[in-house]
């Protein structure tokens, strides 16, 4: 009796909304849960897996693996080894993954309302406040790093052009061309259009660090 021979793997087809719909289209790539999330994390810069997870509270490791490999064969992310000492990997938005920041930002403003009250569940990161301020700096014209100081941490941003590569990154800058010291609520309060950064920076309310021209425009010099 002739051996049957094993069934050809069929290839996986990821879920889909079979509609022919620019916006069905974009939610078959990033409609999933924590997709959209991951893309925030990854607009700051190349993160290792772990430091994904950390900061990713609440997705499990599994979820986590397998939103990336989704992202990685659907052009949004690369996955590449640092060079010695460092001898590791990182993942990293492709330019098709760096154009969601529009759609991250849009989402930000639009569910800046719901923040009205910090749930006892909620966790907090710094960086995540990075979204809402963005919007009230699109009008500064110098280009330069800003240093973020919050209770909750610091971050820092890209003004001008330089906005539209990297927007922002984690922790202190190394060699920042100004710094402003808020709270997280200013920072909300700021992304709804409830205040302008002038106006707040007139009122006291956001304290501003440097010599420079960018630190001048923040002052309204």
């Amino acid at each position: 009796m002739p051996r049957q021979q094993p069934a050809a793997a069929r290839p996986v087809r990821r879920r889909s909304y079979d509609q022919f719909c620019a916006s069905a289209r974009a939610l078959d790539s990033v409609g999933d849960r924590w997709t959209l999330l991951i893309v925030r994390e990854l607009l700051a810069g190349p993160r290792r897996y772990t430091d994904l997870h950390a900061d990713l509270p609440g997705v499990s490791t599994d979820v986590l693996a397998s939103r990336l490999k989704d992202m990685e064969q659907g052009g949004l992310a690369v996955r590449r080894r640092l060079p010695p000492p460092a001898a590791a990997s990182v993942y990293e938005l492709t330019e098709r993954g760096h154009g969601l920041l529009p759609v991250l930002a849009a989402l930000a403003e639009w569910g800046a309302p719901a923040l009205t009250e910090r749930r006892p569940t909620d966790a907090v990161r710094a960086h995540w406040f990075a979204l809402p301020l963005l919007r009230a700096l699109t009008g500064l014209t110098w280009e330069g790093v800003l240093e973020v100081r919050l209770d909750e941490g610091e971050f820092h941003v890209r003004t001008g052009s330089g906005a539209a590569v990297e927007p922002y990154g984690f922790g202190p800058a190394p060699r920042p061309d100004a710094r402003i010291t808020l709270d997280a609520e200013l920072c909300l309060e700021l992304g709804r259009g409830d205040v302008t950064l002038a106006e707040a920076v007139k009122d006291g309310r956001i304290e501003v660090a440097g010599d420079g021209p960018l630190a001048a425009e923040l002052r309204g010099g």
